[in-house]
């Protein structure tokens, strides 16, 4: 059977007819109100004890906790944990999940994506968003593997699995081509449906709901943490993500500057650039010479976490790289400093 297969959704999706219903949670303003939406009608359906969330977990490159005068403000891995309790899921059944290697000791720590794109010797690019399968789709559904293959052997078929997600088509013209409902997988062990509740909410919807949310949405959406005027970061992915706008870079870059220093390390010893027509390090550059908006909060990066992703890094950059770098679009005819045009 094909691997991808792509059809309408029915009429009404059957909620029952599925083994295992996984919302994939990020953590983020979206995955809030898909959770939402989503387990309204596992209840209705009456099949809420079928639910499995599930958080895919970058580490370090993720948006961490901060404390800003004085109050503490949690990251995407516990906002993702926080989603989930909030709309009824136990929390022993809500599982993050990360890629990992073994660390000094023998024992497993977490293998982070940029460790993955030193070693790979390329950032992800449009058309080649390998970091996707990397550090999210393809270490969930290797968590599935285990229930996959006990409950194919109970039932005597493949294991059905509907992979709910918060993807909306204002997030950008790759996502509103991508269907509502789609098969993703179907093999011999089992067959995974995606489904995307809230594909059509706008943006402004999605803020309206979080006026009276009942979880609390990420601070870095914030000019700071608290303000509550949905002036920072309009997405909240990987911290520096190369599918990112430009303003969100430069806040971004700001905002945790010893992890774009990294980013520009191995942009710096690969040779490739971050975006395909920007190198981080003019970034950097271009926030510190003209001024970037304003961080509202800096992230110290100072833990040992952060000191174990260097090394981790810098360990891959002194090993050959698996691929060539493609260079960055030549972009002398739009000059970062432009008029500072990088900030709107």
């Amino acid at each position: 059977m094909s691997s991808l297969t792509v059809h309408r959704p029915p009429h009404r999706l059957e909620l029952t007819s599925y083994d295992l219903l996984a919302p994939q949670l990020s953590g983020g303003k979206d995955s809030a109100v898909m959770m939402a939406v989503f387990m309204e009608a596992a209840r209705s359906a009456g099949v809420e004890d079928r639910v499995i969330s599930y958080h895919s977990s970058l580490g370090v490159l993720e948006w961490p906790s901060v404390v800003f005068e004085g109050i503490r403000y949690p990251g995407v891995s516990e906002l993702a944990a926080v989603q989930s309790a909030a709309f009824g899921v136990p929390a022993d059944r809500h599982i993050e999940v990360t890629r990992t290697m073994p660390g000094p000791d023998g024992s497993p720590m977490p293998r982070s994506l940029l460790t993955e794109i030193a070693a790979y010797g390329r950032f992800p690019r449009m058309g080649s968003p390998y970091c996707r399968k990397y550090a999210k789709e393809g270490v969930v559904s290797t968590a599935w593997t285990p229930m996959v293959s006990r409950l194919k052997r109970e039932l005597g078929r493949p294991v059905r699995i509907l992979k709910v997600m918060g993807l909306r088509s204002d997030e950008g013209p790759d996502r509103k081509k991508r269907p509502a409902f789609r098969t993703v997988l179907a093999n011999s062990a089992r067959v995974v449906d995606e489904w995307l509740p809230v594909k059509d909410w706008l943006t402004d919807a999605v803020k309206e709901w979080h006026a009276d949310a009942p979880v609390p949405y990420c601070w870095t959406y914030d000019s700071a943490p608290g303000a509550g005027d949905w002036r920072g970061n309009s997405r909240c992915s990987c911290s520096l993500c190369s599918y990112a706008s430009l303003p969100d870079l430069l806040l971004s870059s700001v905002r945790r500057p010893r992890l774009a220093d990294l980013y520009a390390e191995v942009e710096y010893v690969r040779g490739d650039s971050f975006r395909a027509d920007r190198r981080i390090a003019d970034l950097i550059r271009h926030a510190k010479a003209c001024g970037a908006p304003d961080p509202g909060v800096v992230c110290p990066d100072d833990g040992p976490e952060f000191t174990a992703l260097e090394n981790q890094v810098r360990s891959a950059l002194r090993v050959k790289p698996r691929k060539e770098p493609e260079l960055a679009r030549d972009s002398g005819s739009r000059p970062m400093c432009d008029g500072c045009s990088a900030h709107t």
